[in-house]
């Protein structure tokens, strides 16, 4: 895919993805990852090293943002999104199934402690839409849909591309 942009999935696409993702092993993990690159456009580094801290507010509770700090994204790109309702949903059904602690890895893997790597998060999307035969569509994908969705909606609520 060297010099190729990453499919965007369509509605009908992500709700495929979703139904898929209910038959995983670890379907709540598993749907919060692809709702974090489709819903809140994360990379795949930035999902890989999100902790709870950074969704959660100082009670513990799911807040309403999701906090990226530079070091977790690409650059100096540390920023604040707005939590999706969707999205919002699942992190509260993950952090009641597994208790999680402010700086335990919202994805996180059986075999290793603490963050996954970047690349265990790209192999995640290149097996989940492969097994959907989803040509074109990579870890990026998620977040070419959700940039183009909010390119599409901008000017309803006031906003210019500019």
């Amino acid at each position: 895919m060297l010099g190729k942009q990453a499919k965007i999935l369509s509605s009908v696409q992500q709700k495929l993805v979703l139904s898929y993702l209910d038959t995983t092993r670890h379907p709540l993990r598993n749907r919060v990852a692809f709702l974090l690159s489709m819903k809140a456009g994360l990379r795949a580094k930035e999902i890989a090293t999100l902790q709870w801290r950074h969704i959660s507010d100082a009670e513990g509770n799911i807040a309403q943002t999701i906090t990226i700090e530079d070091k977790g994204s690409k650059g100096r790109g540390g920023r604040t999104i707005p939590m999706n309702k969707a999205l919002h949903h699942e992190l509260l059904e993950l952090q009641a199934y597994r208790s999680p602690s402010a700086t335990d890895a919202v994805f996180y893997s059986e075999r290793k402690l603490g963050n996954v790597s970047a690349q265990t998060v790209v192999d995640f999307f290149a097996d989940l839409y492969g097994k959907l035969d989803f040509d074109g569509c990579s870890s990026h994908s998620g977040r070419r849909t959700f940039i183009t969705n909010a390119a599409k909606k901008i000017t309803t609520v006031g906003g210019s591309l500019r």
